[in-house]
């Protein structure tokens, strides 16, 4: 499995290419989780252009019309281009828009097949050799049509800068793997909690993802219910049964780091909440989110966001 970390600090370009009949709810599924990871982040780390071939307005399979630019050749490349469809895509494979497809995956580094969007690359040869998924509903059809591509019933398939995924549901799974890999698990953490989906499940292929732990869920649960008064780190550890050696080596397998930026990260991530969602002054802030001063907080603050909670305040009200 490729890692897609490499790609930040610059933004992340992401070109959803739109054909009629699309799922709306794939495409929400899919960008919904970016835009909550730039929120959380307080970064622009995903930029996405709604795009369809001729440009203008897309008509989803629910009737909804989504405004879109024309996917020309004199475009800037992206990093992901998600092609999507829904109902009738066998219709699309005409030789003219394939052709279109080719040329457009040829300047994306990473082509990922949304719902039935893989039957559209599979059809334009992109996907000859490699492992991939589609919507259930149509997974025998497209086993039997395309013989070159090795299909697999997984809710989604990374083979490199190839990716598919059936179904709407499992659009929002790959975009929590995709945050994970790029900002860390912290923050996807964050986004999962953030639309109550469960974290302690694997997604996609078993053998490219690390295990989640337990432990580290567990602590992050105690995290998060003691905000306002944090516990020390081998006091959570004790709590848990466990060694501070063994929380630490859990926590930097699971999350890229140790517990304690993990959880200064969490009393942040509480303070810019405060910040954005209440009328609190900044001095009952620092209360409630565990520091002895305003000064210390808005320091750790600025290194985090880039901002200072009085002008995000600011920002926020206006």
């Amino acid at each position: 499995m490729r890692k897609w970390t490499k790609i930040l600090p610059d933004a992340i370009r992401i070109d959803v290419l739109l054909f009629v009949g699309f799922s709306n709810h794939c495409l929400a599924n899919t960008l919904e989780p970016y835009r909550a990871a730039n929120t959380i982040s307080g970064r622009h780390i995903y930029q996405w252009r709604l795009l369809s071939l001729e440009g203008g307005l897309v008509r989803s399979s629910s009737g909804m019309l989504v405004q879109t630019l024309a996917a020309t050749a004199e475009r800037p490349a992206c990093d992901f281009l998600m092609v999507t469809s829904s109902y009738g895509h066998q219709k699309l494979s005409a030789i003219k828009q394939l052709s279109a497809l080719r040329a457009l995956c040829a300047k994306a580094r990473c082509v990922v097949g949304l719902d039935t969007g893989a039957w559209l690359l599979a059809a334009a040869g992109q996907l000859d050799g490699r492992k991939a998924t589609i919507h259930g509903d149509v997974f025998e059809s497209f086993t039997e049509t395309f013989m070159q591509v090795h299909t697999r019933k997984e809710r989604f398939i990374i083979d490199g800068d190839r990716i598919t995924c059936g179904g709407a549901m499992a659009s929002f799974d790959l975009a929590l793997n995709l945050i994970g890999d790029q900002c860390g698990e912290a923050i996807r953490l964050d986004v999962a909690a953030l639309f109550l989906h469960e974290t302690s499940q694997p997604f996609g292929d078993i053998q490219n993802k690390s295990v989640r732990s337990k432990l580290v869920l567990r602590a992050l649960v105690i995290m998060d219910q003691n905000i306002e008064e944090p516990k020390p780190i081998p006091d959570i550890a004790d709590r848990l049964g466990s060694s501070m050696k063994n929380l630490h080596r859990r926590f930097v397998q699971n999350l890229g780091t140790t517990p304690g930026k993990v959880y200064r990260y969490r009393r942040l991530v509480a303070v810019r909440s405060l910040v954005e969602n209440t009328n609190l002054s900044i001095a009952e802030i620092t209360t409630r989110c565990g520091y002895e001063s305003a000064s210390s907080m808005t320091r750790a603050f600025k290194q985090q966001f880039g901002t200072t909670p009085v002008a995000l305040r600011i920002v926020a009200g206006s």
